[in-house]
C-alpha cells in the first residue's frame, strides 16, 4: 500500500496491541500521528522508530483535563485535528458473583468515560470545523453478552450506542465503530480470576494479530469526502463467537 493518508490522526492506548498496529499503518500511509497512553517510553520509542511526523504524549483517558491537554497539544504540534482513534480499553473479566467492583468501575471508566471524554475534548473543533472523523473500537462484545463478560459487553455496547448516536446528530462528522473479534493482545492482562484467565488462553488460540485491526481501521479512515464508513466487525475465520 501507498501513502495516502494526508490527514492529523490521535491514537490511544497506543503503546502496544492494535493501537501500535494501527500508529504503524497509518504511518506507513502517510498519517501524521499523535499518539497517546500511560506507558511513555513505550510511546517515545514508538515515536522515534516511525519518524518525525509521529508525536507523543502520555495520557490518561479516564482524566478530562488531561485528554483535553492531549488534543491541544496535538494541535499546537501539527496545526490541526483530523481523526481521533478512541482505541484505549481494559477487559478484568470474572463473573458477577465474584462481586469485583473495582474491576467493574475500571471497566467503566475506562470503556465509557475515556470514549467520551475523547469525544468532548475533539468535537467542539470538528463542529467548528465542518468536517471530523471519530473512530471508537469496540469489541464483539458490543453485539453479544456472555458470562464473565457481563460488565464489559455493557461497556462495549454503550460504546455502540455512543457512536450511533453521534452519527445522528453531526451529518458533517464520520463515525465509525470498529469491533475486533479476539484479537492476540495485552488486553485481558489484568484478569484476577484464575478460572477466567485460562479460558481467556483457550480463545485466543484462535486469534487474529492487531494488524488486522489495524488495517480496518486505515480502511475506514482513507475513504474519501461523502464516505462514512459505520461499523466494520473483524473476527478471525475460525471464530466461535
Amino acid at each position: 500500500m501507498t501513502g495516502t493518508i494526508d490527514k492529523v490522526v490521535l491514537i490511544t492506548g497506543a503503546s502496544s496491541g492494535i493501537g501500535e498496529a494501527t500508529a504503524r499503518a497509518l504511518a506507513a500511509a502517510g498519517a501524521r500521528l499523535f499518539i497517546g497512553a500511560r506507558r511513555g517510553e513505550r510511546l517515545k520509542a514508538l515515536a522515534e522508530e516511525l519518524g518525525g511526523d509521529v508525536a507523543w504524549r502520555t495520557l490518561d483517558v479516564t482524566d478530562s483535563a488531561d485528554f483535553d491537554a492531549f488534543v491541544a497539544a496535538a494541535a499546537a504540534r501539527f496545526g490541526r485535528i483530523d481523526v481521533l482513534v478512541n482505541n484505549a480499553g481494559v477487559m478484568p473479566l470474572s463473573p458477577l458473583a465474584a462481586l469485583k467492583r473495582d474491576e467493574w468501575k475500571k471497566m467503566i471508566d475506562v470503556n465509557i468515560h475515556g470514549v467520551l471524554n475523547g469525544i468532548a475534548a475533539v468535537l467542539p473543533r470538528f463542529v467548528a470545523d465542518g468536517s471530523g472523523h471519530i473512530i471508537n473500537v469496540a469489541s464483539v462484545a458490543a453485539h453479544m453478552v456472555v458470562p464473565t463478560a457481563a460488565v464489559y459487553c455493557a461497556t462495549k455496547h454503550a460504546v455502540r450506542a455512543i457512536t450511533e448516536g453521534l452519527r445522528q446528530e453531526h451529518d458533517d462528522i464520520r463515525s465509525t465503530l470498529i469491533s475486533p473479534g479476539v484479537v492476540a493482545t495485552e488486553l485481558g492482562h489484568d484478569i484476577t480470576d484464575a478460572n477466567v484467565a485460562t479460558a481467556l488462553a483457550g480463545w485466543r488460540k484462535k486469534s487474529l494479530t492487531p494488524d488486522a485491526i489495524a488495517r480496518a481501521i486505515r480502511y475506514a479512515v482513507e475513504q474519501p469526502e461523502g464516505v462514512d464508513i459505520n461499523e466494520v466487525i473483524v473476527r478471525p475465520v475460525a471464530a466461535d463467537m
